[in-house]
């Protein structure tokens, strides 16, 4: 657990978030609002001699209010300001997890805290639970609805930070295709190239998700002389591959004309970081660089 795992999210392609993540500066927004916390608290604790009598329980609510504000910056600061160590010694999936569950925890915390200031207790709690889940439900429709996706996205994993994924439905517009760069409390960022997109958690929910394990294919055309046929052209290719392949290399006849053939290749390597030696290889036959053994008959 304490081992540096940055090599994991180069290869999951997301090593622009360490570098990122190395340069931002969050203590001191940190340090802010727990300071501004323990004021509250602090003034709370001397209510009597502050507030006038009478005002007892609008100080309370005020009180519950602003801890709820702060403890909410304070979460979103405490997760950004722990992303650095979580990413630089935990694999990119697990480090997806414990941000969210950090910030999640906070705020939950923050939020016991803040109603037992207020003086709601258990029993008043479950009886006005309906009403309060209502106006809540209505005030906050989008908030609440993202963070319970979030919750649902966590316990069912239909893909994993530093995964590729394919996310198709109506409110995408056709079909997004990229690698999972965060799970937050609200949005999922998806990464490709070096754009990002930010969806919802909740309409992730509405969106068919294919995660894409499978390694990039080499997929290339090439033409060749006609007196070569594509039997072979596979001959050829299984001569001059060495590197392993999830299955043999697929060869369609694309065009024929009196002195050349155009066929699409294209074979998927078993090790994603194969990629290049396999390209390599390909390549060599094609450009006829590959010297040939024709097999007895």
């Amino acid at each position: 657990m304490f081992e540096t795992r940055t090599d994991q999210w180069h290869e999951a392609g997301l090593g622009e978030q360490i570098v990122d993540a190395r340069q931002g500066r969050t203590w001191p927004r940190l340090i802010l609002f727990a300071v501004l916390i323990a004021a509250v608290l602090f003034a709370f604790n001397h209510r009597h001699e502050i507030v006038p009598s009478g005002y007892g329980v609008e100080a309370r609510i005020l009180t519950a209010v602003l801890l709820f504000i702060l403890g909410w910056g304070f979460a979103s600061a405490l997760g950004r300001t722990l992303t650095p160590f979580i990413m630089r010694r935990l694999d990119p999936g697990t480090a997806g997890t414990l941000g969210f569950a950090i910030r999640l925890i906070t705020i939950l915390l923050v939020a016991l805290v803040a109603l037992g200031i207020a003086g709601v207790k258990p029993a008043t709690l479950a009886v006005g639970g309906a009403a309060v889940t209502i106006v809540l439900g209505l005030a906050a429709q989008q908030t609440l609805g993202n963070i319970f996706a979030g919750v649902v996205l966590q316990s069912t994993r239909p893909f994993r930070v530093g995964e590729r994924v394919r996310l198709t439905g109506g409110p995408v517009a056709g079909s997004v295709e990229g690698t999972v760069s965060t799970l937050g409390l609200f949005y999922t960022t998806i990464l490709k190239g070096q754009d990002r997109m930010l969806i919802p958690n909740n309409l992730l929910l509405l969106l068919a998700v294919e995660p894409l394990r499978e390694p990039e294919s080499i997929d290339l055309r090439a033409r060749f002389d006609s007196h070569l046929s594509p039997a072979t052209v596979q001959d050829m290719l299984r001569q001059a591959i060495t590197v392993p392949t999830l299955r043999p290399p697929r060869i369609e006849l694309e065009e024929v004309d009196r002195d050349e053939v155009v066929l699409r290749i294209s074979a998927t390597p078993v090790d994603p970081a194969d990629g290049a030696r396999l390209a390599e290889q390909v390549v060599s036959v094609t450009r006829g660089t590959f010297e040939y053994e024709k097999p007895d008959v």
